[in-house]
This record gives C-alpha cells, structure tokens and sequence, in this order.
C-alpha cells in the first residue's frame, strides 16, 4: 500500500479521499489554487501545494504543475477525483512515465471509452446494446441535421468526449437542430476541449441507470449493482438511489453482465461506471462510460457496505478486488441530494459568496455528509458550486425518504442561495414518493415544484414579524438602554410597525410587547407568539404549536429556519427604495459573474419577450439570457469574450 498520495483535485472529492486515507494511515498532499488558498481540502491534508491561479485551466489542468508537485512532495500516487484530470489519458500516461501511479484506468482504457463515438463502435463488437444514432466522425452542421432527420425527432445531440450534461442538447424538431448543435458545440469546446459531438434517437420516458464496475490488474471485474440517476436537470443529476426503484434480479443480472462485457472490453481496471438508458418495456442501451469515481458513489457504499475509494488505492496498488461477485450483496435503500449554491426559482442560476452561517444534518449510522467547504469558506464563480453531498440509508426506499425529508429540513446556509428548498418540494412529489422515475420528472411536476404555489401562512408571517423585531435587540452582554429598539413608551411599548416582502407578496404587519411575549396584528388578524427569541435562537407557541428553530438576519434579509420549513423574508425598507441611484432603468443586469460567449441580436432590433439576447457561460455552463418583454435592444455594454461581474449592465433593453 501506499505511504503518500498527492489528490489533484478539489472540494468535496478531495476530501472525501482524504477521509479514507487518513483512516488508512495514508499521508496526503492537496493541491490549491489562489481561489483556494484556506479551502477546506487544504485544511484537511496533510501538506498543500500552490499550484497557479484561480481558473481552472490555470491551476487545476496543468498537468505538468501537479506532476512536479508531486514529484516535490514523494508522493507514490496520484489520486486524480472526479472531473478535471481525472479522464485524461495523456496524464495517465505521464505519470507513468513519471513513475507515479495513477490511480485510475489504464490510459488505454480512458482513450477507448473517453470518444463516444469510439466507444459505440467499440460496444457493439462486444454486443452491448447500443441506442440508435449517428456516431461517426463526419461533423457539418447539414450532414448532421440530416443524420437527425433520419433518425426521428426528438434526438439527443452529445458531446463526444466529457459528460456530466455539459454539451448535451435534446432537440424536438429539425427547425431547432442547428442552433441547439452550435450551443452544444461551444459548451463541449470550452469544458472538454474538443467540439465533436453524436447524434442519437431520444428514448421517452427514459431512465438513467448506471452499473458501478471496478476491476483489478489479476483480470477480475465485479459490478456493485445499479444505482438510478433519473432524475435530472438539464442532463444534470439531482437526485440518486440505489438500488433502482422496481429492477427485478434478471434484469440486474443482464445489465450487470452488459457492464462488465464493456470493462472486460478495454481491460478495464479500477473504479468506472457504465451508463445506460433504460426504456419503459424493460429494454437498455449503453451511453457511455465514465472511467473514473462518479458523484454518487456514496449511495453504492452504503448499500454494499464497501468503502470505493479504499478499492481504488487497494487496485492501484496491485492487490485483487476485496470481495468476488458472490460476496457482494444489497442491504437497505439510499438516496443521495446535492445541495448546490444556486437559485432554482431563477433558472438554477448558480450563487457566490461567503457562507457566513452553515449548519448541515449531524452525521449518523442513516446520514452521511459529503462537505467541501464549512462556515466561513466562499463559493466562488470558478468552480462548480457544490456545497455538499447529503446521503441517508435505511431498511426500504420508504424509510430512506424520510431521512432525506429530514435531513434537508435540517440545512441552514445564509450568505449564498441553495437549491434546499427545491430539493425539499422534489421529494415531496408525487412521482418521486412513488418511485414513477425518468429523466423528465422535474419537467412533469413543474407546478409542484414552483415556489409561487408554496404560499406562507398569516402565521410565518407573524413568525417573522416578531424575529425582524427582536433582531433589532441588543446581543446578550450588551446593557446599554440606547441599543434597545423596543418602542418603549412612558405609558408602555408602543406597536412597532413592520413592512416584509416574501417571494412577491408585501405586507405590514403591527408588532407589540405583551407581559407574555407578542401580539401581532395582521389586517383583521390578531396573533398571539408566547416564548422567546433571543439572538438566533427561537422558541414560540402559536396557538397550539411550537415552533422552534434559528433565525439569521443579514442585511434587510430574514432567513427563519424551523423544523418543518424555511422561509426567507426581506424586511422593507422605504429609505432604501427611495434611493434612485442605483436603478438602471430599462437596462438588463448579469444574473452572476461569467464570461459573454455570442450576443444573438443586433442593437436597434425589435424583439418579443423570451428572444435570447446573448449567451453567458458561468461555473461550465451556459446560460441564456432572454428579453423580459416585447420591447427595443438599444445596444449591448459587453462583447464576446469579455468577463463581466454580477450585476454587471449588459444590455440597454426598451421595453414596448
């Protein structure tokens, strides 16, 4: 076994290799850019080395950088986590021709799985079954849309090399084809370095089931049974369990088979997942293979009771697999979230800043937590924005639901916008309680999912009123009679009046001190809080319930975190509003920092609302940023290239 690795990654991967090499008794190296310089994976190793600048392909891609880093420090191996360096074959090679192990693939196997289109032709001389589409290496734009033509609308264009959703587009009619290819062209270029792309029949109501393989250098491969992924944004994982929700042992037993044909196919070795979409009558096709660990690996550990970064070091050091086929056995269901800085109530737009309060579900024998940063680190526009990973198992996929339901309850992050929210309301869905999974669940239940349907109660109003004005108190310690802000009056405390906004909805409500604790008046409303609300902390009777939680203030901003919901209020302030200085008019802001890609509209064009204005690409994605109105674009502030900030005025838009 190895004495030293270096981790030539970042976040929450690096971590969690961390975790296992400490229980391993293996040193570690981290890497960190200047993003990263008091990241938590930096905290965590052993030794750190700075390895370049904040952006990615300044830092995070040099291979050569990270290979003398290693090379520096006596690390044996190079753990390389997911994403990044961990799909290049060419650094395959060049650790070994360095003399450090990769542990990973065969750099062989990376080339053959890591072109898709190779990788199908690969797969049906191996009698894997394929989805039909075009995969060859032909790539103007009319022979493509013709090949799309033949196949059958809807289709699915991907990237050749890469995954995680980034260069993947489904496109429902041939009208539609060329701009979506040259958007996933310019998304595939930027995140894999290479454009070229395939062409393939789009399954309804598909589902996404990836097999968890690992082989050794003795000619042994295994797989570690199923895990679902269907439910998807955007090509982009969301949720994930294993095992899948209704797969009978014959089916596992055939797509088990199918997996390891493909490893056994490129002398696969190490850790990979192969993926395939499955159809409603029962039927698979390979898509591709991921020659490295997957996000959701945690859901498979927990059901076999393996540890997969452990295999990878055990593998990469030449010694057999753990456990033969046999061995390996399912216990129990899990499921995995990921909570992400982004706001899913603005098209998923990703979120940066500071987390200046975070409180994740305490770890236990049913909930694992998968972090990367902790209170007090930033989410920065660099990287991808995961904030953590929550995972929970149990006996059945009943009872593995409501730890989920609970642990997401129990997230608390103020300084960033999550998805926690969003996350909540998904497992609260109809199809996802009942296990009704494909790729297109979001889609189908968009209404449930829509914040604006979720309204707050004359009571969490109430709530709220009371913990704005008892935020405005002073810390405990603090006695002075000039911080207090409790209306006080010669004949007794006076009714404060309290403005809140929440989602779109204004309203003022009266607070006053009683002998007991609040009376709030709503319109015609009188609402009794019994309790207290000292700093953060908050325990209040309404009637007959007690509410218990934290409330962070931060600015103008309310975040009430209780034990069944969140909720965020703004606290109106009409000095603020009347302040005009800041107002831009009828100009259109960046959602968040990036890079302009294309502008799509002239300046002095006409356009109706929903025309998209330009592209943005931020934290590897591509967004698209859409006239709010019929209206007039004047001109643009940026031009394609340019790196603006959040907020930043990008267009002078007219609206009619």
């Amino acid at each position: 076994m190895f004495n030293k690795i270096l981790i030539a990654n970042r976040g929450e991967i690096a971590c969690r290799v961390i975790a296992t090499c400490r229980r391993l008794g293996i040193a570690t190296v981290a890497v960190y850019s200047d993003a990263d310089r008091n990241a938590r994976h930096v905290r965590l190793a052993d030794e750190a080395i700075h390895i370049g600048a904040a952006p990615a392909a300044e830092s995070y891609l040099r291979a050569e950088v990270i290979l003398d880093a290693a090379r520096r420090s006596g690390a044996q191996a190079i753990h390389p986590g997911y994403g990044f360096l961990s799909e290049n074959a060419g650094f395959a090679r060049a650790c070994d021709a360095a003399g450090i192990v990769f542990i990973g693939p065969p750099a062989s196997a990376i080339d053959a799985m890591g072109d898709k289109s190779s990788a199908k032709a690969l797969m049906q001389t191996a009698n894997v079954p394929l989805t039909p589409g075009y995969h060859g290496e032909r790539q103007e734009p009319a022979f493509l849309r013709a090949q799309a033509d033949a196949i059958g609308y809807p289709v699915l264009i991907k990237a050749s090399a890469g995954g995680g959703g980034k260069g993947m587009r489904k496109v429902e009619a041939s009208a539609d084809f060329e701009a979506a290819l040259a958007s996933c062209q310019r998304e595939a270029q930027a995140s894999f370095g290479n454009a070229h792309v395939l062409v393939e029949k789009y399954v309804e109501r598909p589902r996404h089931i990836e097999i968890q393989v690992f082989g050794d250098s003795h000619g042994d491969v295994v797989y570690l049974f199923e895990r679902d992924c269907s439910v998807q944004r955007r090509h982009q994982k969301v949720l994930e369990e294993a095992p899948a929700p209704g797969m009978t042992s014959e089916r596992r037993a055939a797509m088990g088979k199918a997996a390891t044909d493909a490893a056994r196919a490129v002398g696969y070795v190490g850790a990979g997942t192969v993926e395939f979409i499955a159809g409603p009558d029962g039927d698979f096709y390979f898509m591709e293979m991921n020659t490295r660990l997957q996000v959701e690996h945690p859901v498979t550990e927990l059901i076999t009771g393996t540890d997969l970064v452990e295999w990878q070091l055990r593998v990469a050091a030449g010694q057999p697999l753990p456990k033969t086929q046999q061995q390996l056995q399912i216990h129990g269901h899990a499921i995995e979230a990921r909570l992400y800085a982004e706001d899913a109530d603005r098209g998923f737009l990703p979120s940066t800043g500071t987390l200046r309060h975070l409180r994740l579900p305490q770890p236990s024998a049913h909930v694992r937590v998968d972090a990367g940063v902790e209170q007090g680190d930033a989410i920065t526009p660099y990287y991808d924005p995961m904030i953590a990973k929550l995972i929970v198992w149990d006996v059945d996929r009943d009872s593995a639901l409501q730890r989920m339901q609970q642990a997401l309850a129990q997230c608390q992050v103020v300084g960033v916008t999550t998805n926690a929210a969003f996350l909540r309301r998904l497992v609260l869905t109809g199809s996802f309680r009942s296990a009704n999974l494909d790729t297109a669940l979001i889609e189908r239940e968009r209404e449930a999912l829509d914040i604006h349907h979720i309204a707050a109660s004359d009571e969490d109003w109430a709530l709220a009123a009371v913990l704005a004005v008892s935020s405005e108190q002073p810390r405990s310690g603090d006695a002075s009679p000039w911080a207090i802000a409790d209306s006080w009056r010669l004949t007794g405390p006076a009714a404060r009046a309290v403005t809140l906004e929440h989602l779109e909805q204004r309203q003022q409500l009266h607070v006053r001190d009683t002998a007991k604790g609040w009376q709030v008046r709503l319109g015609d409303a009188l609402i009794e809080l019994v309790g207290k609300a000292d700093n953060d902390d908050y325990a209040l009777q309404l009637g007959q319930r007690l509410q218990r939680g934290q409330a962070i203030r931060e600015g103008n901003t309310l975040y009430v975190f209780g034990t069944e919901q969140q909720q965020r209020f703004n606290i109106h302030d009409p000095v603020a509003e009347a302040d005009s200085s800041n107002d831009h008019g009828g100009s259109l802001l960046a959602p968040m920092p990036g890079r302009v890609v294309t502008l799509l509209v002239q300046p002095g064009s006409t356009v109706s609302r929903g025309t998209p204005l330009l592209v943005m690409e931020a934290m590897k994605m591509e967004h698209t940023l859409q006239a709010p109105a019929d209206g007039t674009v004047h001109g643009f502030r940026a031009k394609a290239g340019d790196q603006v900030a959040d907020g930043a005025v990008l267009v002078d838009f007219e609206a009619d």
